[in-house]
Order: C-alpha cells, then sequence, then structure tokens
C-alpha cells in the first residue's frame, strides 16, 4: 500500500504539481521505479552476508520509514512546493517551476525509499518462504501456494492505493494521500515486529557473491586445465549439505580440479561451492528474458495513466474517476485470476500434468509472456482509434478531452493483470525456488531485478524514441509530445508489440535448455522409501 500509494499517481504529481513535460516526469518515475527494484541485490547481500534477512529487513524497514515522512513533508510544507499554476491543474503556459531545494527534497524522499525498499523486498518474501519445512509434506504442499498469495496479498493493499489513496490525493489533498501510506507503514512494521517470537530464522551462509567470485578466479586461474572424467576426482570440501557434480558448464568446474592448494578458497572450490554458482549461473538467460515484460509493466504508471487524462472520465454528473485509479483494473482483474488459477486452475491441471504447481514455472511464464503480447496490440489498436477521432473532430491542442469514454482502455489494463497473474508469481517462485539453499536471498532479488533494469529500459527506449522521431520529423512532431493529441503513442505501441514477440521467441530458446534443480520432493521421497527398507529388514531380523 505505501509503495503503490507513492508510485500510482506520481506521474501526475510531477506533471501537475511540479510543472515537469510528459517525457521528464515518466522518465523520473521509472527511473526512481527502477532503482526500487535494483536496490535489492544490495539487501539480499547483507542479507545473506553480515545481518541475516530479519535484521535486514528490520533496519531497512526504518530507512523506508523516514523517506516515507520526508516525502510527506515535501508535499504538505508550502515552502518545499513550487506554486501552482491556474487553479492548481496542468496549465500548459506554466511558469512556475519547482526550485532546486523542492526538488531536491522531494526526490531525497523518494531516494531513502528506495534505499529503504533495497532491504524489504528480497528479505520479507524470502523470510515468508523460510516458514515452511520443505521436509514436511504438508508444509510443503502449503509452500506451492505460498508464492500465489504473497502476490494476492501484495495487490490487495495496492487496490487501496489505487482506489481510496489515489482519490484521496486528487481530491481531498496530497498531505493526507501521503500521510495515511506512512502510517499503514508504521503500523505493518509493527505487527510484523509482534510476530517475531513466533518466526523460524535460517542461519547466516556467508555472502553469495564472494562465493561465486571465488569459483570465477578459481576457474581463470585454471583455464588450461582438463576436468577428470571421474567427478570423484574433484574437491569435495566439507560443505554439510552436498550438491551433486553436473556436467554442464565445465568451465566453472575447473575451480573444483585439485592440483594441491588445499585451503586456498580462491585457488579451490568445493564441488559444492561450484554447482551453486552453476545454478545462479543458469538463471540468468531466464532473467534476461524477463527484462521486456518488465518494461511493459512500466507503461501502466506512465503512459497508460497520461492516456486517461486526454479521454471522458466522468460517471454521473459529480464524480471523476481519477487516471491513476485506472490501475485498479489491472489489480482486480490480477486479484481474481490469481484466486481462479491456485483454486481451479492448478488442480484441474494437475490431473493431466501430474506436476504438483499444474504446469511448470517456465510455461506459466511463458504464458505470461504471450498475454503481454495482446495487451501492447490491444493498446496500439485503441490508441490508434482515440488519435483518430481526436484528429477527424479537430481536437488537437494540449489539455483538451476527447469525448470518448475512458473505459475504451479497460481491455489493456484487465491484460494486463491476467499477464500479471501468470508471470509475476512464477517469476518470484521460480528464482526463489531455483537458487541454492544458502542463495535464496539473492534468487528473490533476481526477480526484483527484472523490474528495476525493465524501468530503466523504459526510460532508455522512451527518451530515444522521443528524440529520433522529433529529429526525423523536422524537429517538429515525434511520436512521443507533451500534447499527447498531437502524438503517434499508437506507433510507440506497434514497436513494443514487436519487441514483446522478439522477445518471446528469444524465452522459448532459453527455457527449452534451462534443467531445473533437484526438487526436494524427491529427496523426501527416496529417504521415505529408504526407511521403509530399514522397517522391512527390522522386522525381519526381529522376526
Amino acid at each position: 500500500m505505501a509503495y503503490y500509494g507513492i508510485s500510482s499517481n506520481l506521474v501526475l504529481y510531477m506533471t501537475n504539481k511540479l510543472h515537469e513535460g510528459t517525457v521528464t516526469s515518466s522518465n523520473n518515475v521509472t527511473n526512481w521505479v527502477g532503482t526500487v527494484w535494483l536496490t535489492p541485490i544490495i539487501g539480499a547481500y547483507i542479507a545473506d552476508a553480515y545481518l541475516g534477512r530479519y535484521w535486514t529487513f528490520i533496519f531497512a524497514s526504518i530507512i523506508y520509514f523516514m523517506g516515507m515522512c520526508v516525502l510527506t513533508l515535501a508535499v504538505s510544507l508550502p515552502s518545499l512546493k513550487p506554486p501552482p499554476c491556474g487553479s492548481g491543474t496542468a496549465d500548459p503556459n506554466c511558469t512556475n517551476k519547482a526550485s532546486s531545494l523542492q526538488l531536491g527534497v522531494f526526490f531525497f524522499g523518494l531516494y531513502v525509499i528506495a534505499l529503504g525498499t533495497g532491504g524489504t523486498k528480497p528479505n520479507i518474501s524470502t523470510i515468508g518462504a523460510d516458514q515452511f519445512d520443505e521436509f514436511h509434506p504438508r508444509e510443503r504442499k502449503h509452500k506451492l501456494s505460498f508464492f500465489n498469495w504473497w502476490l494476492f496479498s501484495i495487490f490487495f493493499g495496492t487496490l487501496f492505493a489505487n482506489t481510496v489513496l489515489v482519490y484521496t490525493q486528487d481530491n481531498v489533498g496530497w498531505t493526507l494521500g501521503y500521510a495515511l501510506p506512512t502510517l499503514g507503514l508504521l503500523i505493518s512494521i509493527m505487527i510484523f515486529v509482534a510476530g517475531t517470537p513466533f518466526y523460524r530464522h535460517k542461519p547466516l551462509t556467508g555472502s553469495p557473491f564472494k562465493k561465486m567470485a571465488q569459483v570465477v578466479v578459481a576457474a581463470m586461474k585454471k583455464y588450461r586445465v582438463s576436468v577428470p572424467d571421474d567427478p570423484k576426482e574433484l574437491y569435495e570440501g566439507n560443505d554439510k549439505a552436498r550438491i551433486s557434480y553436473t556436467p554442464s558448464l565445465r568451465c566453472l568446474s575447473k575451480a573444483a580440479v585439485k592440483r594441491g592448494e588445499s585451503g586456498r578458497p580462491w585457488s579451490l572450490c568445493s564441488v559444492t561451492q561450484v554447482e551453486e554458482t552453476k545454478q545462479m549461473v543458469r538463471m540468468i538467460p531466464i532473467l534476461v528474458a524477463t527484462f521486456i515484460p518488465s518494461t511493459m509493466m512500466a507503461q501502466v504508471n506512465t503512459l497508460f495513466i497520461k492516456q486517461g487524462t486526454t479521454l471522458d472520465r466522468r460517471m454521473g454528473s459529480h464524480f471523476q474517476i481519477p487516471p491513476a485509479s485506472l490501475v485498479t483494473f489491472v489489480t482486480l482483474t490480477m486479484l481474481i485470476s490469481i484466486v481462479l488459477y491456485d483454486r481451479a486452475f492448478v488442480p484441474f491441471a494437475r490431473r493431466f500434468t501430474r506436476n504438483p504447481r499444474g504446469i511448470s514455472l517456465l510455461c506459466r511464464m511463458g504464458a505470461g509472456m504471450f498475454f503481454h503480447i495482446l495487451v501492447m496490440l490491444v493498446a496500439f489498436l485503441t490508441e490508434h482509434h482515440r488519435l483518430s477521432f481526436a484528429r477527424s473532430n479537430g481536437i488537437t491542442t494540449k489539455g483538451a478531452i476527447v469525448p470518448l469514454t475512458v473505459f475504451i482502455l479497460l481491455p489493456q489494463f484487465v491484460l494486463m493483470g491476467i499477464a500479471d497473474a501468470f508471470l509475476e508469481p512464477a517469476k518470484i517462485e521460480f528464482f526463489y525456488d531455483q537458487a541454492p539453499e544458502g542463495m535464496k536471498s539473492l534468487g528473490t532479488a533476481y526477480s526484483t531485478t527484472t523490474l528495476g533494469v525493465g524501468n530503466f529500459i523504459s526510460s532508455f527506449l522512451l527518451s530515444t524514441t522521443e528524440k529520433v522521431t522529433r529529429r526525423s520529423d523536422g524537429g517538429e512532431g515525434g511520436w512521443i509530445l507533451n500534447n499527447l493529441n498531437k502524438s503517434h503513442l499508437d506507433y510507440y505501441y506497434a514497436f513494443f508489440t514487436v519487441l514483446n514477440v522478439v522477445n518471446l521467441f528469444f524465452f522459448l530458446f532459453v527455457s527449452r535448455f534451462y534443467v531445473y534443480r533437484a526438487e526436494f520432493g524427491a529427496e523426501i521421497e527416496a529417504v521415505e522409501e529408504s526407511d521403509k527398507e530399514k522397517s522391512k529388514h527390522m522386522d525381519v531380523k526381529d522376526g
């Protein structure tokens, strides 16, 4: 609720209150959101190497709360806000730009929040998943649904943010609109702390970055050494939980080749350490394939909302839908889709696939990417219709409302919700589940990194497209202008449609060669079978 209470309406605060242009405000939003989703890499490192997940989350939550307080002050104190233009709305002739101090305080608050989320986002879901015992059949079964309901709870908070908070910000005031999520964040931290006696805590396992760096360095030192055909000749080490050798990525296997350098971790690594590194490397192509879908998600809180400001948002004679509340349709669709997926689709699919998840995680991610193609195709057709109607009726001035209902945007928001219901839970679960036991926080950070990189790609594509198309049109026009009624946003969405098609083929290619990490369930069955055999032998002996 706190994060989406800020991000959902941020582009409109920057344009209407800070008086920034469409491209500048959209890029400022995506740059901040990108930072929010990239800092978890730092939080995962601190959690695994130094503080543990619990304390990293606690300290990061305090930083998060401080950032929310600064931001609330920035939108409340008159000295920290630029004077309004016109009647306090977006005015195309406004010259009241925000001062360096006002911008500095506002963006300082935003990036303090980004620093705080770096410690909360990779650790809170990991702490939640850690509460399930992999070796307890009933708890393991519940864990298969955990990430579905984890995303459900997140987007339940998002629903409140996109309705109550956005309406409050647009119609009551930004002070109350930011103070409410700040208070909500404080309450949530208190609730989390209250549950401390009941949590299961995983011990520190050391820095995953250091472990992987040692493997890479040791392998580079032995680049001329051949890997023996018999894996038993490799260095096993003293790891308590050993991972069996796999023949893939043999270049990294050289780190475990013994040459008399025992006790030197930067020259000789155990097979388990090498296999942990291999597993994190194997996931990188899948990670790259999720960048483009994350770029599409960045459009929801920027260009999709800006589209909504150009359409008729009236419901009755006294109520207008806040533009940022359009994201509610994404949230509602996702909430409904997750419930249907977990309670109806999974049991149905399980009968045919024999997979406890219904379908594999990669298959679910692929379905989400297919829906992303439909999202941008529908967005292209809708925007083409809006522009054609506006131009045929001579509606080309900046800020003019096109007499079409805002609900023509509903299909692209609904399809985005379905796409997210398939892709996002599967993505989080995939990177958590496939990460080695001592690198779970880093695995979770992989899933947030995709969103961060996606937002930075969005900023790059938006800026580049605006410059290239403006230059090619004699510097007068372009695909993306502050005046959307003179822009060609439909061309931009068509470009995204093609980009999603190419990315889907890339994902299908890399997922074809991906080998899943051995499931603990198989190990449980092996242990149970072993116990049964021992029991039989004991019975025979006793007889």
